[in-house]
């Protein structure tokens, strides 16, 4: 018997975040044949919705409210449990970012409802679904069943693959009002830091440098590497702690935990803090002098030598494979 799925849409910067699409296409499986049911917030998101029907959803519902503009826990709740009580869906999905871990566990207290989180992957065997997560910093991996009520998890981004877009796909979009009352917080402006390229955690290529760049320049090869290959640059702790770089780049354990396709790990020796965010990325190459270091232990591909050396001959060859070709 299908399912009913709402997934809750992110939005960042008026655009949709992938994992949100990567959300849609879980939440096809779950509902192994029922409904999935996109739900966007904002101030003005009609405009968004296409995009979900087009990755897998069969209905959108735009939540428009000026106190959705921003995010804020206590409004997106108060939207969502209106919505969530409406629909009445089997089960619930969201992308586990920086909002899903803020707003799930609320919401799923709210409703009653267990959280799985940072699942990884979906299968569906006949009535039951199993959520594959890791555990131990990554060490190891676990698979959780829901058993009643309504499933409720976040989704690591980059781990389910989203759906190809089907342009020729329909589906309804509907309109809704939502009453919010005695908010507490209330945004007035956010200030973003002057960070351009791609988003760390959604990124495909990443070039992360640790304490052997040496100092803040030393982090301008491993851009021009990443603005190369269209990723993104990030940074071990080690990096960050030395004031090398801002902590928004950290990778680990207590920083962003990002699953690319390439992971360029540039004078990072491998603390198991720092491995604990990058070591499910799909091909790891490590460049660093020690070649002792633990960094090579999980990598697929090592470098031994001077980075300040090999970046830059690296970046090279790339540009005359393509001259090339």
């Amino acid at each position: 018997m299908g399912k009913k799925v709402i997934v809750i849409g992110e939005i960042r910067n008026g655009d949709v975040r992938g994992v949100s699409f990567e959300a849609v296409s879980a939440g096809v499986d779950v509902a192994n044949g029922g409904e999935v049911v996109a739900v966007v917030l904002g101030e003005d998101v009609n405009s968004l919705a296409e995009p979900f029907i087009s990755y897998g959803a069969d209905r959108v519902i735009a939540v428009n409210h000026p106190e959705l503009k921003l995010y804020t826990t206590d409004a997106y709740q108060q939207a969502l449990l209106q919505v969530i009580d409406e629909e009445k869906p089997d089960a619930i999905l969201m992308g586990h970012t920086s909002i899903g871990k803020d707003l799930s566990p609320r919401l799923a207290m709210k409703l009653g409802l267990g959280l799985i989180s940072d699942a990884v992957a979906v299968e569906v065997m006949g009535e039951e679904v199993l959520f594959t997560r890791p555990i131990y910093s990554g060490k190891a991996f676990e698979k959780e069943k829901h058993v009643g009520g309504s499933v409720f998890a976040t989704i690591r981004p980059n781990n389910i693959e989203a759906k190809e877009r089907d342009e020729a796909r329909t589906g309804a979009v509907k309109t809704i009002e939502v009453v919010l009352k005695d908010l507490r917080t209330v945004i007035k402006e956010v200030v973003q830091k002057a960070t351009a390229g791609v988003d760390l955690s959604e990124a495909n290529v990443i070039v992360a440098g640790g304490r052997g760049v040496k100092n803040k320049d030393g982090f301008r090869p491993l851009q021009e590497l990443a603005d190369h290959l269209g990723g993104a640059v990030g940074a071990s702790r080690g990096a960050c702690d030395a004031d090398y770089c801002d902590y928004a780049l950290q990778i680990g354990q207590t920083g962003k935990v990002v699953t690319p396709d390439l992971y360029f790990a540039v004078g990072i020796s491998g603390a198991i803090q720092h491995l604990a965010g990058m070591s499910n990325a799909k091909t790891i190459v490590a460049i660093n002098k020690d070649p002792d270091a633990p960094i090579f232990e999980v990598a697929d591909y090592g470098i031994v030598g001077d980075l300040f050396e090999i970046v830059p001959l690296l970046l090279g060859e790339l540009k005359k494979v393509e001259v090339r070709s």
